[in-house]
C-alpha cells in the first residue's frame, strides 16, 4: 500500500471514528498532496509524499514557535497534535550522532575549513541524509558548531 493510499485509508477511519483532530490533520495533508499532484500533473511517489509531509511538519513547528512567543497555548497544543499525527507517516528522525557523523564526513569530503564553506557542507550533508527524516535546522547548527561558528 502506497503512502497516499495509507493516508486515504486513515482519513476514512478517522471519519468513522469521529476523531476531529486526526480528521483535520489528514484532510490538510490530503489537500497538500493533491495540490502537489496538480502542480506536477501526475500522482506522487512515496518519497514525494514524504517531502510534502516534511514540509507541513516544518510549517507546524514554525507556527508552534510563533504561538509560544505570543502565549497562545491553545494553538500550540493544536499544532503539536498535528505534528504528532503527520510524523506518523515519516521515517524515524535521524539522531544527532548520525547528523554529526554526516557533517564530519562532508567536511572531510569538501575540505571545508571555515563558515564560508557552509553552503558546500550543507549540500553534501543533506545529500548523505536524503530519504531520511532530518531537520535542516539541526544540520545547520551542527555544521556551524563544527566549523567554529
Amino acid at each position: 500500500m502506497s503512502l497516499n493510499e495509507q493516508v486515504a485509508a486513515d482519513l476514512t477511519a478517522a471519519m468513522k471514528a469521529k476523531d476531529a483532530a486526526r480528521l483535520s490533520a489528514l484532510r490538510m495533508l490530503k489537500a497538500a498532496v493533491m495540490n502537489k499532484e496538480v502542480e506536477k500533473g501526475r500522482t506522487l511517489e512515496d518519497a514525494e509524499v514524504q517531502q510534502v509531509i516534511a514540509s507541513l511538519v516544518k510549517q507546524r513547528r514554525d507556527s508552534i514557535e510563533q504561538f509560544e512567543k505570543a502565549g497562545r497555548t491553545d494553538l500550540v497544543e493544536k499544532e503539536t497534535g498535528e505534528v504528532r499525527i503527520l510524523e506518523h507517516y515519516l521515517p524515524p528522525a535521524v539522531s544527532q550522532e548520525e547528523i554529526d557523523a554526516a557533517v564530519a564526513a562532508a567536511i572531510a569530503e569538501t575540505g571545508a575549513s571555515s563558515l564560508k564553506d557552509m553552503g558546500k557542507v550543507m549540500k553534501a550533508v543533506m545529500l548523505k541524509l536524503a530519504g531520511k527524516n532530518v531537520d535542516g535546522k539541526a544540520v545547520n547548527e551542527a555544521v556551524r558548531r563544527t566549523l567554529g561558528g
